[in-house]
């Protein structure tokens, strides 16, 4: 009996560039499964770098997603449901065999590619979703969005079979190009001396719940800038440069800064050759893990077993208060109002300074 393989597949990620990161082992899956077939990436504009380059996909589509801008701006609540229609119409041209949705609660492009006529449509069993997917997966909220977008993938090309992933495998796909490794050894080369170890601190992130406090990070950064060998270095995205200079102002001796200065390219290639990259939960730092070099990830109102680093927990290590409260999956402000937040200001320094000790050992 022949197998039925789909030649047009639509795979839609609204979120931003640590989560698209962090499905690419589901891409990589999937294009070993159905190596000739057309595979669409269908992205948020905020986020399509980091798939412009993943050699598993043919072509990128990009969508204003709505809820998903970041934005200080008043929403429409009309606006979702407007844009359906619209971008339903887009899709139905493509006339694609089947759609995967990779993020479980995203009911809007659930609905969207039901519109538009998609006749397989996979993704994960959550309230709002279900109605619109013809294969809903047992849904598990604690569950890793990693180990999530597997499954979908292997519901298509393996239907009915028993998951078997361990946690870190398979890893993480990000290549900085030619120009961004030459780039890096360059910047490398004129800023630390050949027996210098580089450590990154990038403090920064979307949500302002998620952030630790620059003092912390300074007390962290100047213990780490006066370990024989050790060369510190900060780092940020656009927009980031003011939180960056108030971070180096309280370090001695002062670290080398560089925020919104590289390409994604660029910044990948430079946590490559990091001996540590420390941060909260965001996009850099799950990139210096597909860089594979160690990292530390703090995270208060972000839920580590969901989105924490996918790699070995002895080198991609996560540390967290453990408050009662945590994780709420607030990112705006506290819930309970505490000033910090909480969550993230009961993180010691003392216990980010011995963990990262032990990581450069």
């Amino acid at each position: 009996m022949q197998v039925y393989r789909p030649q047009r597949i639509l795979v839609v990620k609204p979120d931003h560039l640590g989560d698209l990161l962090l499905a690419t082992p589901a891409l990589r899956q999937l294009r070993q499964a159905l190596p000739d077939a057309t595979l669409v990436g269908l992205v948020g504009p905020w986020s399509r770098q980091m798939w412009q380059t993943n050699p598993d996909l043919n072509r990128l589509i990009e969508l204003p997603f709505p809820g998903f801008e970041r934005t200080s701006k008043g929403r429409n609540r009309l606006r979702p449901y407007l844009l359906l229609g619209k971008y339903a119409a887009l899709l139905r041209q493509g006339r694609y065999d089947a759609a995967l949705l990779l993020r479980d609660d995203h009911w809007w492009g659930a609905m969207c590619v039901a519109l538009a006529g998609i006749p397989r449509r996979i993704g994960h069993a959550h309230p709002r979703s279900v109605p619109f997917l013809t294969t809903a997966l047992p849904y598990d909220p604690r569950a890793h969005v990693t180990r999530q977008a597997l499954e979908v993938v292997q519901a298509l090309v393996q239907p009915g079979a028993s998951s078997a992933l361990t946690t870190g495998l398979p890893a993480l796909h990000f290549t900085p190009t030619a120009d961004a490794q030459h780039w890096a050894a360059d910047w490398l080369a004129a800023h630390l001396h050949p027996d210098e170890r580089m450590v990154i601190i990038h403090p920064g992130t979307g949500g302002a719940v998620k952030h630790w406090s620059v003092g912390a990070w300074a007390t962290v950064a100047n213990a780490l800038a006066h370990l024989p060998g050790v060369r510190l270095v900060c780092t940020g995205g656009p927009g980031e440069a003011q939180l960056v200079a108030e971070l180096a102002a309280l370090v001695e001796p002062a670290p080398l800064r560089l925020a919104g200065a590289t390409t994604l390219g660029e910044l990948a290639a430079l946590l490559g050759r990091a001996a540590l990259v420390l941060g909260v939960d965001s996009g850099p730092l799950h990139l210096a893990v597909s860089q594979g070099v160690p990292t530390m990830h703090l995270f208060g109102p972000s839920d580590h077993q969901r989105f924490g680093p996918w790699g070995d927990s002895e080198r991609q290590r996560v540390l967290r208060a453990d408050l009662f409260c945590s994780p709420c999956g607030v990112f705006d402000a506290c819930p309970r109002k505490t000033s910090g937040p909480e969550c993230m200001a009961a993180i010691a320094p003392e216990q980010v300074i011995a963990a990262a000790q032990r990581l450069l050992k």
